[in-house]
């Protein structure tokens, strides 16, 4: 546990928002076609990771959905068709 605190520490900002930003983005396509809030989605990324900052989730969903990745209506989360087809050509997420 330690280890992993200061492995976490050593990262750079922008390491820490890509690693949040693959995490959430992985999590909408693993549950496709189902749509999440914000809160469902803090707590499947926590899982995953460990330890989440829901702040951090709501940057990384700010973020995927400015390039296009997500789509949001105020209150769910889903991929956009684009996502849903790259992850469909790269032969899904596991």
């Amino acid at each position: 546990m330690h280890d992993e605190d200061i492995r976490r520490r050593s990262l750079a900002p922008a390491q820490e928002d890509e690693i949040m930003e693959r995490s959430v983005l992985t999590q909408v396509l693993l549950l496709h076609p189902a749509q999440l809030t914000i809160l469902e989605l803090s707590l499947r990324v926590e899982s995953d990771l460990r330890e989440c900052d829901q702040d951090a989730v709501e940057r990384a969903v700010r973020e995927l959905a400015r390039d296009g990745l997500l789509t949001c209506d105020c209150r769910r989360l889903a991929p956009s068709r684009a996502a849903v087809r790259f992850d469909e050509l790269l032969g899904g997420v596991n």
